[in-house]
């Protein structure tokens, strides 16, 4: 698939992504790329969250790839049953543990659990072995629950601008190879 074939939606995570954060950088770069939007980035509701992607996706005239980061995979993930239109695919990057009760700000945990359910869709995760938000054992489990390939991006943090991953060349590159594979 080519980014022209598809609706690529950029679903950020708590607090939005910031002007330096890649996912930011990427929907610059790729042409059909939109994010979804959320009226309260600092203080997420999930249903309020996951309807914003619902509506993001039943208005696609293409297939959609989705690009999640954090709390952005837990937003995508509820969001599945509800959409209407194709999903070609899923990259899923730093999924938080919504299910510790050690998770802070505390919110997030409206968030959990994550579903189980295997995804209809191919879908890749990327995750930390040192990411504040989420073990990678736990990343593991859930890649392993929906059938997506696990990436181990090694100590990367929560992969976002504070750990250093503002253009995130490794990213791109693996996010590129993903999205040649997906099927229009």
């Amino acid at each position: 698939m080519k980014v022209s074939e598809a609706h690529i939606l950029i679903v950020p995570g708590y607090t939005n992504s910031g002007p330096g954060h890649w996912q930011t950088r990427w929907e610059r770069k790729l042409s059909t790329a939109r994010r979804v939007e959320q009226a309260a980035w600092s203080k997420p509701v999930r249903e309020d969250w996951v309807a914003r992607m619902v509506e993001e996706v039943n208005a696609a005239a293409k297939p959609v790839v989705i690009i999640a980061h954090s709390l952005g995979v837990a937003t995508a993930i509820h969001a599945l049953p509800h959409c209407r239109r194709k999903i070609a695919g899923a990259f899923l990057v730093a999924p938080p543990d919504v299910a510790n009760p050690k998770i802070r700000p505390k919110h997030l945990m409206t968030f959990g659990p994550y579903p189980r359910d295997p995804l209809p869709f191919p879908s890749i995760m990327i995750a930390s072995r040192n990411d504040p938000f989420g073990s990678y054992e736990h990343a593991g489990d859930i890649a392993n629950a929906w059938g997506s390939l696990l990436v181990d991006a090694g100590e990367a943090g929560h992969i976002n601008t504070e750990s250093g991953h503002g253009p995130w060349p490794e990213g791109t590159m693996v996010f590129a190879q993903f999205l040649s594979r997906l099927q229009a």
